[in-house]
């Protein structure tokens, strides 16, 4: 085997792991965990929002 041998069975092996993923991405049983996944900051925000005002009560209070 030659390097070209090499390099050309690298970049095959590479394209099918880029195909598994983009199945794996688009694949309709991970819709709903992905559309969850996508409003995690949203969730996020509230609990910081309210972490953020019971600290500044806590503060006027000392």
């Amino acid at each position: 085997m030659d390097i070209g041998t090499l390099r050309g069975l690298g970049t095959v092996l590479v394209f099918v792991a880029f195909i598994g993923v983009v199945f794996w991405a688009y694949n309709g049983k991970r819709k709903s965990s992905f559309d969850e996944a996508a409003n995690l900051p949203f969730a996020d925000d509230e609990t910081q929002t309210h972490a953020r005002d019971e600290q500044a009560s806590r503060s006027k209070h000392e």
